[in-house]
Parts: structure tokens; C-alpha cells; sequence
């Protein structure tokens, strides 16, 4: 599925409230999908990934890791940003491994964090090293870009946020209102409150395999085990 644009962001929230989509549980179904950029989305992504371990001092970067086959397809995500002049790098997520559509705050979501050197970061996303999961292939896809902006206390602040809000896809039985707290919602709010350059917004109940397309000019990377 890959609906372009605001309007598919739209659409693709109508879908993901119709059919109830249990959002980032996970799914025995191994990725099968084969990331082939074209030439012009290749050029973008080498511009963007260019020195993503190192970077200039002072210069952030942010990443979103991807799990295709995750909550019934309609995909799975967590997120990682650079602490920059260290070389190291904050990542986690929301795996939410009950499928549950709600889980009130302080429940167990799945939620963690971890920090490491690049390559530790994509180490540990390619195997599920801190929060196993039942796919078969971990996180297998990822994009990143460099941002010229950042604030890694706002994010970190944001993850123990996030962490600690529950979970929720549907109907919020505080408000009564559409809504949702899921990996997509995780990992937005962590990097927007890093300040990530080209971030594409995420509207509450997107599909987090449609949200994703819509990063414009991150690279594009497959990741396998390692």
C-alpha cells in the first residue's frame, strides 16, 4: 500500500480506525517486500546517510527502523536519534507484544530504550535484542537523515513520556474520542521532540507502513541480522 501525500495520510487513518488495526503487535510473518530505490531516491539516500556514523561534530541525525510484516501488515516502527559530538545514539520503541488495542497508562506496552554506537544501534534493531519479538526477521528495513536540528534532552524527556502513557488504537475510554498511542505515535513524538529535520507529521491512527513512504529524502536501507 502506498498512498501519496497528506490525503494518504488521511486515508490511510480511516482505514487503520475501520478495521481496527492492533497496531505494532507482532506478527510471525516474515518481511518479504525487497526495498529497490530508484536512481533519483538512491542519490537522495546517499546524500542522507553520508557519514550518519560519524557526521560532523555538533550535527544530528535521526532513524526510523521498519517491520513490514508487523500488526497484520500494516507495519511497525521504532525510532533512534544521535546525541551528536559522541558518536552515540539514543533508540527504542513501543513493541506492545499483548496485540491489545488499549492498555492503560503504567501497563506493560513493550516500551524500551537503549544507547550504543551506530553500528550497536543496528546490531541490536536487526535482532530484537532488547525486546524480542515472533517475527521471523526482526526490524528489516530502515531510514535515516541528517538533521541540522536537535535537542536530545527534549527527546529523552519524551521517552519516558511515551513510555509510561500506555497504549491505545481506537476509542480513548478517558475521552471517549478516536485516537491513538501506538509505536507510530512512540516514534514520532520522540523524534519531532528532537527536532527532526523533514519530518513527515503522523496523524493520530495512521498506518505506519503508509507514514513511512512519506519520509522524503531519508535514505533507504534494508537491515538484516548482524
Amino acid at each position: 500500500m502506498n498512498i501519496g501525500g497528506q490525503r494518504g495520510l488521511a486515508f490511510a487513518a480511516v482505514i487503520g480506525a475501520i478495521v481496527a488495526v492492533t497496531g505494532c503487535g507482532q506478527s510471525a510473518t516474515r518481511a518479504t517486500a525487497d526495498v529497490t530505490p530508484s536512481s533519483t531516491e538512491a542519490t537522495d539516500a546517499t546524500e542522507a546517510i553520508t557519514g550518519m556514523a560519524g557526521a560532523t561534530r555538533g550535527s544530528g541525525a535521526a532513524c526510523v527502523f521498519v517491520k513490514p510484516d508487523g500488526a497484520q501488515k500494516f507495519g511497525h516502527v521504532g525510532w533512534g536519534f544521535k546525541v551528536p559530538g559522541t558518536g552515540r545514539w539514543v533508540y527504542g520503541a513501543v513493541e506492545n507484544p499483548s496485540a491489545k488495542l488499549y492498555t492503560p497508562p503504567g501497563g506493560d506496552i513493550g516500551a524500551w530504550h537503549a544507547e550504543g554506537s551506530y553500528d550497536r544501534m543496528l546490531s541490536d534493531m536487526s535482532t530484537d535484542a532488547h525486546y524480542p519479538g515472533t517475527s521471523e526477521h526482526p526490524y528489516s528495513r530502515y531510514r535515516c537523515t541528517k538533521s541540522s536540528t536537535h535537542d536530545v534532552n527534549n527527546a529523552r524527556t519524551m521517552i519516558s513520556k511515551v513510555e509510561a502513557r500506555g497504549f491505545l488504537v481506537g476509542v480513548d475510554p478517558r475521552t471517549g474520542k478516536l485516537t491513538s498511542r501506538d509505536c507510530l505515535d512512540a516514534t514520532y513524538d520522540v523524534l519531532r521532540a528532537y527536532r527532526t529535520k523533514r519530518l513527515t507529521p503522523a496523524p493520530k491512527l495512521s498506518v505506519p507502513n503508509v507514514w513511512v513512504e512519506e519520509l522524503w529524502g531519508w535514505s533507504d536501507r534494508t537491515l538484516t541480522p548482524r
